[in-house]
C-alpha cells in the first residue's frame, strides 16, 4: 500500500476530503498536524504532532517519528500555507520529490514575493514595507492613492484594506495594527507581525489559477473567473467559476504569466494556487501558494479521461500525482462549475440560518455546506478569515453555474447579533474592531 505524508492543520476543511480520497484509492495516509502533542492521539488518526510556526523543528520531529516507526514514505502533500514550509524540509530530508524549502519560504511573505516578481521582470505595482509601530505617516513615505495595505503573511485576504486618501490610510494601518496585536493572531506566531506591505492598487478583473507542477513543468488545471468586483475597501472573496469567460488570448497570457511566476519563485513539484489581476496593461501576479485551492473549494473541480468515465475529485488527482500513480493527467470534466465562499454579512453571534432547503432546491446547485456553527461569534472582513459556508453549482456554461449560485445565495439568511466587548484577561485590551 503506498504511503502519503499529509501536512495539514488539525481543523482544516480539506483533511476529511483527502482522507476519503485515500481510502477510495487504497492509500495509507499519515497525517502531520498542529494538534496538541500532549494528547495521546485524540482522533485515532496516528497523526504526528508538530508546531508549523517552527518549520525546522517540525521537520526534525517528523523525521524522528518516521525513523522510530520505521515508516517509508512514497509522497508528500501539504494543505494550507503554514504546513507547506515544514513539508518542504521533510521532503528534502527524505529525498522525496517536492518544492525546495527556499521557494516555499518565499511564498510565505508577500513582500518577498513582490521582490521576486520585480527581479524577474514581471508586472508589479510600487510597494514598500512599513512598521506598524509607530503609526506610519504616508505623506512622508511618498505613498500615492489608491493603495492597498496588507499583513505580510496572513491568508484569505485577512487584514487587506484599500485606502483612497491619507485619512483612510491612517485608519487602515491602525485597524491592521490592532488585528496583528490581537491575542488570536499573536497565538499563531506568524513572522513579521509588526510589519505591513503597502502597494499600489491594481485595477482590473481578478482570476485564480489552479495548477500542478511536475519536475518544474506547470499544467494549468483550471482558470477561475471571480465575477464579483474585488475593489475594496476589503477583499473578501466570493464566487469562483470555471471555465473562464475571458478571451482565449487573455487566458493564454494568464497561463504564460503563471509559468513565469512559478519559475521565478523556484517552485517545481505539486499543486499551485495563484491569483492574478488582468487589465489593459496585461497580467499582474498577485500571490502564489504551493498548495491546492483552500477551504472546500476543491469540490468544484472534477477530472475524468472522457465523458463516459466516473470523475474523480481534485484530492484524488493530487494523491495520484504525489505517488506517481496513473490518472494524474486526467483533464477537468467538460461541465462548467462554480463555488461561492458564502460571505459574512457582518460580525456577530450566529443565532439562526434560514433558507437552506430553498437554496439546495435551486436548479444547478450541487451542494450547500454550512461550516459556521450556531452560537459562535463570526468575524467579518478585514479581521475575519472564515466563511459562512460553501455553495456549489454546475451548468452547461459558466454563466448558468454563476446564476444558480446567486439565486441560491439570495435565499439564505443569516441572523447575527452583536456581542458586548469583553476585556482580555491577560492583555487587558478590548477586542479589535470586528473581533
Amino acid at each position: 500500500m503506498p504511503r502519503l505524508l499529509l501536512f495539514t492543520a488539525k481543523l482544516g476543511y480539506q483533511t476529511r476530503s483527502f482522507d476519503q480520497a485515500a481510502r477510495n484509492r487504497g492509500v495509507d495516509l499519515l497525517f502531520v498536524t498542529d494538534r496538541c502533542h500532549q494528547l495521546d492521539d485524540p482522533w485515532g488518526d496516528r497523526a504526528i504532532s508538530v508546531h508549523f510556526e517552527s518549520p525546522d523543528a517540525a521537520a526534525h520531529a517528523v523525521l524522528e517519528a518516521l525513523r522510530d516507526q520505521h515508516q517509508d514514505i512514497d509522497g508528500i502533500l501539504a494543505l494550507g500555507d503554514r504546513p507547506a514550509v515544514a513539508a518542504a524540509y521533510v521532503a528534502r530530508g527524505l529525498g522525496v520529490l517536492y518544492n525546495h524549502p527556499a521557494a516555499v519560504e518565499a511564498c510565505r511573505s508577500k513582500l518577498r514575493m513582490r521582490e521576486v516578481f520585480r527581479e524577474a521582470g514581471l508586472r508589479v505595482p510600487w510597494f514598500l514595507s512599513l512598521s506598524v509601530n509607530p503609526a506610519p505617516e504616508p505623506s512622508l513615505l511618498g505613498v500615492s492613492y489608491p493603495c492597498v495595505l496588507k499583513p505580510l503573511s496572513l491568508s484569505a485576504s485577512q487584514g487587506v484594506v484599500r485606502a483612497n486618501s491619507r485619512e483612510e490610510f491612517i485608519s487602515a494601518s491602525t485597524r491592521i495594527r490592532r488585528l496583528l496585536e490581537s491575542p488570536e493572531i499573536r497565538a499563531t506566531r506568524e513572522p513579521n507581525l509588526d510589519q505591513i506591505l503597502v502597494e499600489g492598487y491594481i485595477p482590473g478583473r481578478e482570476v485564480a489559477v489552479e495548477g500542478l507542477l511536475t519536475d518544474g513543468k506547470l499544467r494549468v488545471l483550471a482558470i477561475f473567473d471571480k465575477p464579483d468586483p474585488l475593489e475594496g475597501p476589503y477583499f473578501e472573496e466570493t464566487i469562483y467559476v470555471t471555465p473562464s469567460r475571458l478571451a482565449d488570448s487573455q487566458q493564454s497570457q494568464i497561463e504564460r504569466c503563471a509559468v513565469e511566476v512559478v519559475r521565478a519563485l523556484g517552485l517545481s513539484q505539486g499543486p499551485v494556487h495563484a491569483e492574478f489581476r488582468v487589465n489593459d496593461e496585461g497580467v499582474w501576479p498577485l500571490e502564489v501558494a504551493p498548495r491546492p485551492i483552500g477551504g472546500l473549494c476543491a469540490r468544484a473541480l472534477r477530472f475524468a479521461p472522457d465523458a463516459a468515465s466516473q470523475p474523480i475529485g481534485l484530492e484524488e488527482l493530487l494523491l495520484r500525482h504525489a505517488l506517481g500513480l496513473s490518472g494524474s493527467d486526467w483533464p477537468r470534466e467538460q461541465a462548467a462549475s462554480g463555488v461561492m465562499m458564502i460571505p459574512v454579512p457582518k460580525s456577530g453571534i450566529l443565532e439562526k440560518i434560514e433558507g437552506e432547503d430553498s437554496a439546495r432546491s435551486v436548479p444547478g446547485i450541487a451542494a450547500l455546506e454550512i461550516t459556521a456553527r450556531l452560537h459562535d461569534y463570526i468575524v467579518a472582513w478585514p479581521e475575519g478569515s472564515s466563511y459562512m459556508g460553501f455553495l456549489f453549482a454546475t451548468g452547461n456554461t459558466a454563466k448558468e453555474a454563476e446564476q444558480a449560485i446567486r439565486t441560491a445565495h439570495a435565499k439564505l439568511h443569516f441572523e447575527l447579533t452583536p456581542r458586548l466587548p469583553v476585556e482580555h484577561p491577560v492583555t487587558r485590551r478590548l477586542p479589535a474592531r470586528g473581533n
